[in-house]
């Protein structure tokens, strides 16, 4: 009650400077309660136009059809079937699925298991030179089966045995339908490279070599193209970086991204990942990435 009352004492009162200051008061009141309402204005208004502006998106997909087959040589140099994990993602035109979403009825849609069927049954008994020969094949199968209604399909392809080190080696090619006056984006993952490197600037990590978990993506230029050497790059990456050393994880990513972008000029940029599990007591891991566009070495 004592502070109130000091509180109440110590604040100007109105009489004791006339109607001046009463006026000026009120003036700076009406302006704060004014700029408010007009920062919740446009506030409310941009957030409103930043919805308005996000295109409706309308996708069928099947995530990761187990198959096997042959699509060129396997880990170690062998042409024989391997196993293949397909998925498809079928970009339909805006709000086509709007239909189905009103009906509840399949046939206003795109349907994937007939979908799923359809590359089941190309895949079976099948040949492939090459992995990029299969995803055309899906890719062929989802815009016959989804017709004028797919602006693009997009395909997603990972070899679990493909490379010897890693845990997958995934090709992702999105070919548009107007193709080939758009053309296909492509872009290989080589997933969780596990590569035994001296790496640290503490003295007990100059004398042993620890497990550092690397993912690499390479970048490719638009264009339809037979597939690279990429288990030829890798293998090159890795020989290159288990006999070397290095202080930091900086260094590590930066010189294989710099091999990986100067492997090929079809190569438009690289991400590289690097993790080191051993790192932290109380942490999974700690970790760099970066990515470098092949021009940035090759211009340096």
């Amino acid at each position: 009650m004592f502070r109130s009352s000091r509180v109440l004492a110590c604040a100007p009162h109105p009489e004791r400077f006339g109607p001046a200051f009463t006026f000026s008061t009120t003036i700076a009141s009406l302006v704060r309660v004014l700029l408010w309402l007009v920062y919740l204005f446009f506030r409310r208004r941009m957030s409103t136009s930043s919805l308005a502006v996000r295109p409706q998106t309308d996708v069928v997909f099947i995530d990761t059809l187990h198959l096997s087959t042959d699509v060129g040589l396997d880990c170690w140099k062998r042409a024989r079937a391997q196993p293949v994990e397909v998925s498809v993602y079928l970009h339909l035109q805006s709000s086509f699925l709007t239909a189905a979403g009103k009906s509840d009825d399949v046939l206003d849609s795109v349907h994937y298991g007939q979908l799923s069927k359809a590359i089941s049954n190309r895949v079976a008994g099948s040949t492939f030179g090459g992995v990029e020969n299969l995803v055309a094949a899906a890719t062929d199968e989802a815009f016959a089966l989804a017709g004028k209604a797919a602006t693009e399909v997009r395909v997603v392809v990972n070899l679990p045995k493909q490379i010897l080190l890693a845990e997958g080696f995934i090709v992702d090619i999105t070919t548009p339908s107007d193709a080939p006056s758009s053309p296909s984006t492509r872009k290989v993952s080589v997933v969780n490279l596990i590569l035994p490197v001296v790496i640290g600037v503490n003295p007990p990590e100059r004398k042993a070599k620890q497990r550092v978990i690397t993912n690499i993506t390479f970048h490719e230029h638009p264009g339809d193209r037979p597939m690279l050497g990429y288990p030829e790059i890798v293998a090159g990456i890795v020989k290159d970086i288990e006999s070397s050393a290095y202080l930091t994880l900086e260094k590590f990513v930066w010189e294989i991204a710099r091999a990986a972008c100067l492997a090929s000029a079809e190569i438009g940029a690289v991400t590289v990942v690097a993790q080191k599990p051993s790192a932290l007591s109380f942490a999974n891991s700690s970790g760099v990435e970066i990515t470098r566009r092949r021009v940035d070495f090759v211009n340096s």
